[in-house]
């Protein structure tokens, strides 16, 4: 579902990435951890297809540089800043429902569960919203998808504790349909979902293990 060969990335003089080789399938549930700068956003960058970059990058078999619309339409993806939108609230539900092909109530139904109510904010640009309220919203918006491969970065930061205990009940209920891709600070949070640990430092992958789900408490 995921694959990087050789993946490298430089910014000017910097090399953000250098020979990140990564394989990750379907049920495979990673979580990303790194100090800051240690190359996790850019590497879900790349396999966005946001970066030229060298090496080879593949999601479901695809380029994402190539074939972008292809291949985000086929990702659920959750960025660790909201985007500055202007759109309504409303409009980008259904814009982002019609992308993919799935009814609106899809998204709209997780934000509630979230604890979001949609029609409260609908007529709001989504710029007006809480930080926690575009967080809620841009979850339920890729967790309403039909998706084999999610992407996220540091996908709770901004939700309150009722909102994070129901966003992991939500990708529970994902976990064995899709290949998950987490980049994230608290491992203890993860551990009830994910199964294998890829750690980063300065834009190289340093270990990369499986775990038992429930047993990364002890590496926070």
């Amino acid at each position: 579902m995921i694959f990087t060969e050789n993946l490298a990335k430089t910014f000017r003089r910097t090399k953000a990435l250098d020979g990140i080789n990564l394989s990750i399938t379907r049920g495979e549930r990673v979580a990303l951890i790194g100090s800051n700068g240690a190359g996790k956003t850019t590497l879900i960058r790349c396999l966005l297809g946001e970066y030229v970059c060298t090496g080879v990058v593949r999601v479901h078999q695809l380029d994402p540089r190539q074939h972008r619309a292809e291949v985000l339409g086929k990702i659920g993806f959750v960025p660790q800043l909201p985007p500055p939108l202007r759109m309504p609230v409303g409009q980008l539900i259904e814009f982002s429902a019609s992308l993919c092909g799935v009814p609106p109530k899809r998204m709209t139904d997780i934000a509630g569960e979230l604890g979001l109510d949609t029609a409260s904010v609908r007529s709001l640009q989504f710029l007006r919203l809480s930080g926690g309220m575009k967080q809620k919203l841009l979850i339920a918006i890729a967790l309403g998808r039909d998706t084999e491969v999610l992407l996220m970065d540091e996908p709770a930061a901004n939700l309150d504790p009722d909102a994070r205990r129901i966003f992991f009940e939500l990708l529970a209920h994902r976990q064995a349909n899709v290949a998950m891709l987490i980049s994230c600070h608290r491992l203890s949070e993860m551990s009830a979902i994910v199964n294998r640990v890829v750690e980063m430092d300065m834009g190289r992958v340093t270990k990369d293990y499986p775990c038992a789900e429930g047993a990364l408490a002890s590496h926070e």
